[in-house]
């Protein structure tokens, strides 16, 4: 029995892992998280006042109190039998670092061992940075760089270790990994966001940016899995025709959770909440075996540990389940990616939503002034949001029929669309006169405007939904924080940019009701063609879409171009979120990364080919050969014709996929002696995407051909259909 076919048998025969939990979430959550009510218990009254005012406000932790934070942390940690700690940190490689070290030290003085955690310990750390991607930051003899503690973000125990939220920089100072713009960010947006506020509340001394990630991904057998080099490897199946069946009934999304499935999502939820990862929806998306996870609303950068954490939990839950979990955004071809949409607000110190409609004029008037600067800041920088969520996995993702498309617009349904007509329509007497402004423009529905007054609209890269706005672009395997910090980045910028326009209005003699409406209506004008309420899938829309000057770019080296324009220079670097060289290095990483991928994808590709695909079709055919033999020596000339046409259509694709194998070759030798690792890229985007599809078709087309009993690769209706 060959391994196909033993992994089948081994999959369908699985029983399901029966998760038992005791007592209610509330017992448990956070158990794990040294979080505020367990410093309470652990710290000195003045080291607990001191995370306090840092979150609350900002600002350092001195030696002294971190000193007292460590050895309280140590205790809470020892009594639950941690051994170790590590500096746990997002460097650009999309995962997590970590370096655990024990607590065990030696009172030299006496020769006996100790347990020690110094403030010093907790402060920073020295991971070695070369290993790293830095986009020539760091050369790869220049080891050190450093970890620092985020005091924002609660640590956390997995197993035995003490894992403490960080951020990582170089040796020389800059940023290589996706945490530390992401609070630099976080401050940009506070003061740009806090300061447009106070127009309608003075109270409001702090706006913090929310997020609520959606997770979808794909749940295959682990011995189907290990029967797959490609999933192993890449994380995607590059090679399998599609199943007779897959997601054309409609019939999984939201159906009965499988039990295998259940039960595996269950202990994630356990372990998230655990976590204090607040883990709330569970349910079947819309291709087999896909399903989706989602949390209660957080603050962006808690929201953006929580999710990464999430990912690992599932990966290491899955083991336990026999089962994978696969992240990549595209791992079967035909069928739904998966992606990670990712729900975005601001929230004021004073608990109000400013996405959220109000039940007045006066409210309604700053929801209208914070949703025009979203969608403007999102027509001004929708090129840097689409670089942002680019990555080889996405690339296969954005544009189909089941994923937001590669052309950014911005969704608000018909009641708001009405109500910017009708502020873009207002005369400018109307504008002017902010006694009658609310009646003459006919906006004087506003104040009943409620949560879900309008329809969804999940074709929208980019829509409103309520109370927020869902950027539904972002892949499923991505870091939350780039396309966060992306997105606050804009806002940001434009935020400050409308103030500055407002208060000149003000200080030439303007009330401040018309003063920002004005400023309103000339942003809701400027931003128009971003807005659309359609089909996004639809042809229509991509000759629309070009006709308002909207780029639809489908290649991710392409979209990464913006990251050098002047544009990208003024969101990020005039803004003090990067520096100049370490956006440079976020340009280069992306490539480098996206050809690396590419080079893998490649040699499997030849590989499966050369060790698979042609020993099968090849077999098959001699055996098909031996059968036409039988035939003619018994004079049954007619009775091999069938025979016959298969071993020629066996040939034909054998044969088309040498031509495209050389082409590929000579594709590759040509994009490798290039000088440029741009121009390089862009050929691995085009010309090698396409003759690896076209490898793919061909192989896919031998896979219907040939004898089932000879195929060696698990097939899509055993990776997609067995429990």
């Amino acid at each position: 029995m060959g391994l196909r076919f033993q992994a089948v048998q081994t999959a369908a025969s699985r029983p399901s892992v029966d998760v038992v939990i005791e007592g209610n979430v509330t017992d448990y959550f956070g158990e794990n998280v040294f979080d505020l009510k367990k410093m309470q218990k652990y710290l000195e009254p003045d080291a607990f006042s001191a995370v306090l005012s840092v979150r609350e406000n900002g600002g350092r932790i001195d030696k002294e109190v971190a000193e007292k934070i460590a050895q309280g942390m140590k205790v809470w940690a020892m009594e639950k039998g941690v051994t170790h700690y590590a500096h746990w940190f997002q460097p650009l490689t999309g995962t997590t670092a970590e370096k655990h070290d024990s607590f065990l030290d030696f009172n030299y003085a006496t020769g006996t061992p100790i347990e020690k955690f110094a403030g010093s310990l907790l402060v920073q750390q020295e991971p070695d940075a070369s290993s790293f991607p830095s986009g020539g930051i760091r050369s790869t003899f220049e080891a050190r760089g450093y970890t620092a503690w985020d005091p924002e973000s609660p640590a956390f125990i997995v197993d035995t270790t003490l894992c403490i939220p960080s951020v990582f920089i170089s040796y020389t100072g800059e940023s290589l990994d996706y945490k530390t713009p992401l609070l630099k960010t976080n401050a940009v947006l506070d003061k740009a966001a806090t300061g447009v506020a106070k127009y309608f509340d003075k109270k409001i001394n702090k706006v913090t940016p929310t997020l609520g990630w959606e997770q979808e991904f794909f749940l295959v057998d682990a011995a189907l899995y290990e029967a797959r080099p490609d999933l192993i490897l890449t994380g995607r199946t590059i090679l399998g025709h599609s199943a007779s069946k897959d997601q054309q009934l409609e019939d999984h999304y939201f159906g009965s959770i499988p039990e295998r499935a259940a039960q595996y999502i269950k202990e994630v939820e356990v372990e998230c909440h655990k976590l204090g990862i607040p883990a709330k929806t569970r349910h079947n998306e819309v291709a087999p075996n896909q399903f989706e996870i989602a949390p209660i609303f957080e603050h962006v950068d808690i929201a953006v540990d929580h999710n990464i954490l999430l990912m690992d939990v599932m990966r290491r839950v899955a083991k336990r389940h026999n089962l994978v979990a696969l992240l990549h955004e595209k791992p079967f071809a035909g069928i739904n990616g998966s992606g990670k949409h990712n729900n975005w607000s601001m929230s004021t110190n004073t608990g109000v939503n400013l996405l959220n409609p109000g039940k007045d004029k006066d409210s309604n008037l700053m929801f209208l002034t914070f949703m025009a600067n979203v969608v403007k800041a999102v027509h001004t920088n929708s090129d840097l949001l689409l670089a942002s969520i680019a990555t080889a996995g996405n690339e296969h993702r954005l544009g189909g029929n089941e994923a937001p498309p590669a052309i950014f617009s911005v969704f608000l349904g018909s009641a708001l669309t009405k109500t910017f007509n009708d502020i873009e329509s207002a005369t400018a007497d109307a504008m002017a006169s902010q006694a009658k402004s609310f009646l003459t423009i006919d906006i004087e529905h506003i104040p009943e405007l409620t949560l879900d007054n309008t329809d969804r609209n999940r074709t929208s890269p980019f829509a409103f939904t309520g109370n927020k706005f869902e950027f539904r672009a972002v892949g499923s395997s991505a870091n939350c924080a780039g396309s966060m910090t992306a997105l606050s980045a804009a806002v940001a910028q434009q935020l400050t940019a409308f103030k500055l326009e407002v208060d000149a209005l003000i200080a030439k003699g303007a009330k401040k009701e018309e003063a920002l409406l004005t400023v309103i209506r000339k942003i809701i004008i400027e931003s128009k063609s971003i807005r659309f309420d359609g089909n996004n899938y639809s042809d229509e829309w991509k000759a629309e879409a070009a006709k308002r000057g909207l780029k639809n770019i489908t290649s991710a080296p392409e979209s990464w171009t913006a990251l050098t324009t002047d544009k990208a220079h003024a969101l990020y670097i005039d803004q003090n979120i990067f520096t100049a060289r370490e956006l440079e290095a976020r340009y280069e990483i992306s490539l480098e990364t996206y050809v690396k991928k590419m080079k893998i994808e490649i040699e499997l590709m030849d590989e499966l080919i050369s060790n698979v695909v042609t020993p099968a079709a090849l077999k098959y055919q001699s055996t098909l050969v031996g059968n036409v033999t039988g035939l003619y020596a018994i004079s049954l000339k007619s009775a091999a014709d069938p025979s016959i046409a298969i071993i020629s259509k066996i040939s034909e694709h054998l044969s088309a996929i040498g031509t495209a194998k050389t082409e590929l070759k000579s594709t590759i030798h040509s994009a490798e002696s290039l000088t440029s690792l741009p121009d390089e890229a862009a050929v691995f985007a085009g010309k090698v995407r396409t003759l690896l599809s076209a490898i793919r078709t061909e192989a896919d087309e031998l896979e219907l051909i040939v004898d089932n009993e000879l195929w060696p690769l698990p097939k899509y209706r055993e990776l997609l259909f067995t429990k």
